[in-house]
C-alpha cells in the first residue's frame, strides 16, 4: 500500500487497523493488551511519520511499534506478574513480525480463534465482529437486538475464556474445521453485510468491509471448498457486482429495479454464478448457496421486468424450510407479491410487524408500505413508511423513506 506525503491517518486506521490488530493479538496472546498496543502505535505514527516520512511498509511499522510498546508495558507494569509467569512476555519477544505475506492470514486465524467451539455461540460472533470488523459495541448490539451492556459482557466473557483456556491462534486442521465452519461463515457474511448496507451512519456502503469479507471467503474456500463455503463466496461476489449502481452520483439510494444493469460487473457475475453452480454440484446445498442462487436469478435478468419471480419464490420456499427465520419469511413474502399479488403478501407480512418478530425491523415496514401502496391504501402506506423511518438509522435510507412519504402525501 502506497501513501502520499499528506498521509491521512484516519484512512490508515480504516484500511489497516484491523489487520494490525489481528497480528498484534497473535503476537501478544491478549486482546486487551493488543488493543492498547494498537492505539499506542497509531499515536506514535501521528508523531513520527510527519517528521520521518511514511515507512515503506506502514502495517509492519505499526505492528513493530505496537509490539515493542506492549513489551515495555509488560516489563514495567503489574501485568508482568499476571502474564502466567511471563508467558505473554516470552511469546511477545519470541515471535517475529512477518511482512505482508503473514498479515493476510492473521485475520483468518483470529476468526477461527474467536469461533472456537468452547466459546458460547453469541460470544463467538460478537467478539469477532468487534475485533475483525471493528464495529462498536453499540453497532453490534443493534444488529443482535440486545442492549449494549449485555453485548459488552458477552465480549468480555469470550476474551476471558480464550485467555484462560490458552486457545491457539491458528487455522485448525481440516478435520477440525467442520466444527467451526458455521460460525466462521456467519461472521464473514455479517462483515460483508455491514459493508453492503451499514446499520447506521452517513454512508450506506463500506467497500473496505465487503472487500475484506470476500478476501476471507476466498481463503476459507481454498482451505475447505465445500458447498456452503462456495455458496457464500458466490453470494458475496454477486452482491458486490452491483455495488457501483446502488447509489446515485449524489449518494442517494437506487433500488434494484431502477439500477443501471449495464453498470453491473460482468466478471464478478460470471465468477459468482459459476461458484453457485459448483456449490449445487457438491449436493451440500444450504442457506448460503440458496441465497446465492436467488441472487443469480436476479443477475440473469436483463431488465427488472424479466426477473423470474416464480423461480425466486421457489428458492425462498426451500430456504424457509432449511433455514427458517423471520427475515426469510419477509423476503419470501416479497417474492409472493410478485407472483400472487400484494394482498397475498400483505397477509404474510402483517403478522411479522404487528407485535411479531420483526416489530422493530424497519425493512419489514418498508415492505408492508410497498404492498399497501400497490393496493392504493395510501394513508396506511404513509403510516408504515413513517414507522420505518423511526427505526432506520442509515442516513441514505432515511432520505429515501422521506421521499416515499412526501410522494404519497403529495398524491393524496
Amino acid at each position: 500500500m502506497t501513501f502520499g506525503p499528506a498521509l491521512d491517518l484516519d484512512a490508515v486506521w480504516r484500511t489497516q487497523s484491523r489487520k494490525v490488530l489481528a497480528t498484534l493479538i497473535r503476537l501478544l496472546r491478549d486482546f486487551d493488551l493488543a488493543e492498547e498496543a494498537l492505539h499506542e502505535a497509531f499515536l506514535a505514527a501521528a508523531q513520527k511519520w510527519p517528521q520521518d516520512g511514511v515507512p515503506a511498509n506502514p502495517s509492519a511499522w505499526l505492528i513493530s511499534a505496537g509490539r515493542f510498546r506492549a513489551i515495555d508495558r509488560l516489563r514495567r507494569g503489574t501485568r508482568f506478574a499476571e502474564a502466567q509467569g511471563g508467558l505473554t512476555l516470552q511469546m511477545a519477544e519470541g515471535d517475529t513480525v512477518e511482512e505482508d505475506a503473514g498479515l493476510a492470514d492473521d485475520q483468518l486465524r483470529l476468526i477461527f480463534a474467536c469461533c472456537h467451539p468452547s466459546l458460547a455461540p453469541e460470544g463467538q460472533v460478537a467478539l469477532t465482529l468487534r475485533t475483525v470488523c471493528g464495529l462498536t459495541t453499540g453497532e453490534i448490539a443493534r444488529a443482535f437486538l440486545v442492549r449494549p451492556p449485555t453485548l459488552a459482557q458477552r465480549i468480555v466473557r469470550a476474551k476471558q475464556r480464550i485467555r484462560a483456556a490458552g486457545l491457539r491462534y491458528d487455522v485448525p486442521a481440516p478435520s477440525e474445521m467442520p466444527a467451526r465452519l458455521g460460525p466462521v461463515l456467519r461472521v464473514i457474511y455479517l462483515v460483508f453485510n455491514e459493508g453492503y448496507a451499514a446499520h447506521s451512519g452517513p454512508d450506506m456502503l463500506r467497500a473496505d468491509l465487503t472487500a475484506e469479507a470476500i478476501r476471507l471467503g476466498r481463503l476459507v474456500a481454498d482451505l475447505l471448498p465445500d458447498g456452503e463455503v462456495l455458496g457464500l463466496l458466490g453470494l458475496m461476489l454477486l452482491h458486490e457486482a452491483r455495488r457501483s449502481t446502488r447509489l446515485s452520483a449524489d449518494g442517494e439510494v437506487v433500488l434494484l429495479a431502477d439500477q443501471d444493469r449495464t453498470g453491473w460487473d460482468a466478471g464478478l457475475i460470471a465468477e459468482g454464478t459459476a461458484l453457485i453452480g459448483q456449490a449445487f454440484a457438491t449436493r451440500q446445498v444450504g442457506p448460503y448457496a440458496l441465497q446465492g442462487a436467488i441472487a443469480a436469478v436476479h443477475m440473469a435478468a436483463r431488465t427488472a421486468a424479466e426477473t423470474d419471480w416464480a423461480e425466486i419464490l421457489g428458492l425462498y420456499t426451500v430456504l424457509a424450510r432449511c433455514a427458517p427465520s423471520p427475515v426469510v419469511r419477509l423476503n419470501r413474502a416479497i417474492a409472493v407479491s410478485m407472483v400472487q399479488g400484494p394482498e397475498a403478501a400483505l397477509q404474510q407480512i402483517a403478522p411479522l410487524t404487528a407485535g411479531g418478530d420483526l416489530a422493530d425491523y424497519h425493512l419489514a415496514y418498508v415492505a408492508e408500505a410497498e404492498m399497501l401502496q400497490r393496493l392504493d391504501r395510501l394513508p396506511e402506506a404513509a403510516a408504515a413508511y413513517r414507522r420505518a423511518l423511526t427505526l432506520c438509522q442509515q442516513e441514505p435510507e432515511q432520505r429515501l423513506l422521506r421521499r416515499k412519504i412526501a410522494g404519497i402525501e403529495g398524491s393524496v
